[in-house]
């Protein structure tokens, strides 16, 4: 028996039927130039269009359009930063506005180049797959005439019958996985078809990555809420802090649910070179689905959102709301509430304004409104002298503030931060040296007002907040669905072959079977020609070799392998 044979250089011209068919792209077209007319023009665009060449540019120039989308601020993401980079830079933000930089992934550009990508993708699947399942309803082709200019190829005698011999072998084959079935004087098998059902599957997946993408950002909605503890959120717009959407989102797509913050958890790091450092942030709330939903408890962790449908409440922020009472002169109480304060750096330090907007008069009977600038740490340290948290926790909290009193502006029907002060119609309270009137408090202290103007106290309670996100992105799980195909459609394409095997057995001229195999896949591999070996020496088991014939004896008509044992 003969060793299996490979030669990378064999010209594979001329196979006729054998050697097409082993994938569905289709053909390059080779014309330099279309036909005269319209519809040769659209034919040769279309062409084009629907080329792996022009889909995979289409994919780079999607991946190079998207780069300034996460280098230049977006209105959509934060519309304050994208009016500061137009401040800053006066010469590029025009620029940037007539190109569509700011609103990158909403832009006339970005979107043609979506589409195309869309289209293209189409256009190249549609005739793959009926090219594909043509394929699969068909036959594998007859063997070529000459099995000898195949890339690998193997030959031997036999005294065995051919019909027995291409019996052996169809059963084989069958065994081994591969379509066969006789044709002609040979068996005819093919193997591999998984690698174009991957091809497809990967193009069908980045299909449907395209449209999960666009209908994420079309129908999506993305807001913030602070919580304190003991209040609540309802998902509706009014309730947000703030809120963003897709151009085709409307509110009553919003999800109906509601929850309730009942305690927040924080817990630290007490020494080492990671001190201050968080250990665990858990909010413990208590949620209904829908209006009349049934109260259900959860805790909702860093990384580990409450999923309402094609919601989640992600908690990604939190800090202190100290308890402050404001009375009047007379000792009425106009203010009583916990007031959220921002942190300023990793030790929760916080700033904030808390604000009596109705139901305070002035000794004189004036109707006026009052502010408290307010400064407050965790931990104060008096050996540091400075007013900076020396630790997260609420270790030994201190409240600095000072008072102004007039008109918020809060009627003007221009809308303000809740933690930022508009100064320009409030005067600031003096103290005795005709300095601004500011003081430290800690929990149950009080700061009177001067000339009977009243008292702001800082609450023995401190509460906590949390900053919650909520997002609805419908289409995630189809993304990641098609993220999977994709990756798996790309597997299969890349490390299954697609291969052919051609078992023919023909009688020669002295009576003995000629046997001839060979393989042809569609790339040059080393597995061909091996599986092509593994398969012959299991057939020769079932059909050995015949005797050598001597010099003067009756050469065969069969065509013998190049360099194959004679």
């Amino acid at each position: 028996m003969s060793k299996t044979e490979t030669d990378g250089g064999r010209d594979q011209e001329d196979l006729g039927a054998a050697g097409s068919q082993l994938s569905t792209a289709p053909r390059e077209d080779t014309a330099s130039a279309p036909g005269l007319g319209v519809i040769g023009w659209a034919r040769w665009f279309w062409r084009q269009l629907t080329s792996m060449r022009v889909a995979l540019l289409l994919l780079l120039l999607l991946s190079l359009a998207a780069i300034p989308g996460s280098l230049i601020p977006q209105t959509a993401a934060d519309a304050s930063k994208v009016e500061d980079f137009r401040t800053a830079h006066r010469t590029l933000g025009p620029l940037y506005d007539k190109l569509g930089l700011f609103h990158v992934y909403s832009s006339v550009w970005f979107s043609a180049i979506y589409i195309l990508l869309f289209v293209s993708l189409i256009g190249c699947i549609v005739p793959r797959t009926w090219q594909f399942v043509g394929q699969l309803r068909g036959r594998p082709p007859g063997a070529p005439k000459r099995l000898t200019r195949l890339p690998a190829y193997t030959t031997w005698r036999t005294e065995a019958d051919p019909e027995r011999v291409r019996e052996a072998a169809l059963d084989l084959l069958k065994k081994r996985r591969f379509r066969a079935h006789v044709a002609g004087d040979a068996v005819a098998a093919e193997k591999g078809y998984l690698r174009e059902v991957g091809n497809l599957v990967f193009h069908i997946a980045l299909i449907v990555l395209l449209v999960a993408f666009a209908s994420g950002q079309l129908y999506k909605s993305d807001g913030t809420k602070l919580v304190v503890e003991g209040d609540g959120f309802s998902n509706t717009l009014l309730m947000y802090d703030d809120f963003k959407s897709g151009s085709l989102f409307g509110n009553d797509d919003l999800v109906p649910f509601s929850f309730d913050l009942k305690q927040f958890t924080g817990t630290y790091e007490t020494s080492g070179p990671n001190k201050g450092t968080p250990r665990t942030y858990e909010a413990r709330i208590a949620y209904r689905e829908g209006a009349y939903g049934k109260e259900k408890s959860t805790t909702v962790k860093v990384n580990e959102p409450l999923k309402i449908d094609d919601s989640k409440v992600y908690l990604v922020s939190h800090g202190y709301a100290p308890v402050v009472t404001v009375r009047d002169g007379k000792g009425k109480e106009v203010f009583h509430d916990a007031v959220p304060l921002l942190p300023l750096d990793g030790n929760v330090t916080s700033n904030g304004v808390v604000k009596v907007m109705d139901g305070y008069r002035s000794p004189q009977g004036k109707a006026e409104q009052l502010a408290f600038q307010a400064l407050f740490v965790p931990t104060f340290d008096a050996k540091s002298g400075t007013m900076l948290s020396q630790f997260p926790a609420l270790a030994n909290p201190l409240l600095a503030v000072n008072a102004y009193h007039g008109d918020l502006g809060v009627n003007s029907g221009i809308p303000q931060s809740v933690y930022q002060l508009d100064k320009k119609h409030m005067t600031a309270f003096k103290d005795a040296k005709g300095q601004l009137l500011k003081k430290l408090l800690r929990p149950g202290q009080t700061m009177k007002l001067p000339n009977g103007a009243g008292s702001i106290t800082f609450e023995k309670d401190v509460k906590e907040w949390a900053g919650f996100e909520i997002v609805q992105e419908p289409g995630g799980g189809w993304a990641l669905g098609g993220a999977f195909a994709a990756i798996a459609g790309l597997a299969g394409s890349l490390f299954i072959q697609r291969r052919r095997v051609w078992v023919r057995a023909v009688r020669g001229a002295d009576g003995v079977t000629v046997v001839e195999m060979a393989g042809l896949g569609r790339s040059e591999s080393a597995k061909v020609p091996e599986e092509l070996g593994r398969l012959a020496d299991t057939l020769y088991d079932r059909a050995p070799g015949a005797p050598e014939p001597d010099d003067d004896s009756t050469e065969t008509s069969a065509v013998p392998a190049e360099g194959a044992e004679k």
